[in-house]
């Protein structure tokens, strides 16, 4: 499962912050940013199967950030 979020991270050391507390919850999770997009996306991929995108926005809110999953088309 692959899951896409809009965030306002915007620079390469808070984004290695956030990839930090998400894999602390989720160790197995594959995880990066595209902070050359407009929209500055969060990409996570779970190859084990889902993805709790609300545990996520709470995750990435709780410290502070703007955080929002894009929907598909």
């Amino acid at each position: 499962m692959v899951e896409v979020f809009k965030t306002n991270i915007t620079e390469q050391k808070q984004a290695s912050k956030i990839i930090e507390e998400i894999q602390q919850t989720f160790p197995s999770f594959k995880i990066n940013f595209d902070l050359e997009d407009c929209d500055n996306i969060l990409r996570i991929e779970n190859p084990k199967g889902n993805i709790d995108n609300e545990l996520v926005c709470r995750l990435i809110r709780g410290v502070g950030y703007f955080i929002e999953p894009l929907m598909d088309g």
